[in-house]
């Protein structure tokens, strides 16, 4: 299956070239010409890549990679129109992996995005054992141990505990959680997310140190008991 990238850029000639070289190359491309457009089609589509401009209307690239590195870890490559590093080093210390300095070869952004997208699939596959506290989640034999105990889950119910552990301390909203188990043709009540995340805390009840905390209003994060003990100091 082919790797999903969206070019983010206001000058169409650009995302038109952009789209041209990756699709060449097997990708497939998605776009938008606007910060608030590439934040909906990523919300609704989650890519596995982001090619992102910065100077932008109605929301620059700046706000643009701040709000997805609140929100996941998908890879992002910068494009700037200017000589000088301020926009890359901001860029990266946003949470940017790449840049691209504009006017570019479109052959040089192909070889970023295939670099990149690299790097996130050698990470990920370093990442098939998940430890958050003392649980422990084996993602390729779907099993999982709490505090040093193998417990059973439900298909949804690791599925949904896999979910918390890649994102430990981010709430994930019922919406993302339901896109991210469940899929997006899923067309049940979100409540379901509510009845699962009951059973998981019930089958995870045994560890030491790991919670499922309820964000009231918006949905649930996995948290440690350290960080959940500074969370009620801090509110």
């Amino acid at each position: 299956m082919s790797s999903t990238v969206l070019v983010v850029d206001d000058e169409k000639n650009i995302v038109q070239l952009a789209r041209l070289y990756l699709t060449s190359e097997g990708y497939a491309v998605e776009t938008a010409y606007n910060g608030v457009e590439a934040l909906e089609k990523v919300k609704a589509h989650p890519p596995d890549l982001v090619v992102l401009d910065l100077m932008m209307p109605k929301m620059d690239g700046w706000e643009v990679c701040r709000r997805l590195r609140q929100q996941n870890d998908i890879p992002i490559i910068i494009l700037t129109a200017r000589g000088d590093d301020v926009d890359k080093i901001l860029g990266l210390e946003l949470g940017a992996d790449d840049y691209v300095t504009k006017p570019f070869n479109p052959r040089e952004l192909v070889a970023r995005v295939k670099a990149v997208l690299r790097r996130y699939g050698a990470a990920e596959r370093l990442t098939r054992r998940l430890t958050v506290g003392d649980v422990q989640i084996d993602i390729d034999r779907r099993e999982v141990t709490v505090a040093e105990k193998p417990i059973v889950l439900r298909a949804k119910e690791f599925d949904l505990l896999a979910a918390f552990a890649k994102n430990p301390g981010m709430v994930l909203d019922r919406e993302r959680l339901l896109n991210t188990v469940w899929g997006y043709d899923y067309l049940g009540d979100s409540r379901t997310i509510d009845v699962h995340v009951t059973w998981l805390r019930e089958k995870i009840s045994g560890s030491q140190n790991v919670r499922i905390q309820t964000i009231w209003g918006v949905g649930y994060k996995l948290v440690t008991v350290s960080e959940e003990k500074a969370g009620v100091q801090k509110s």
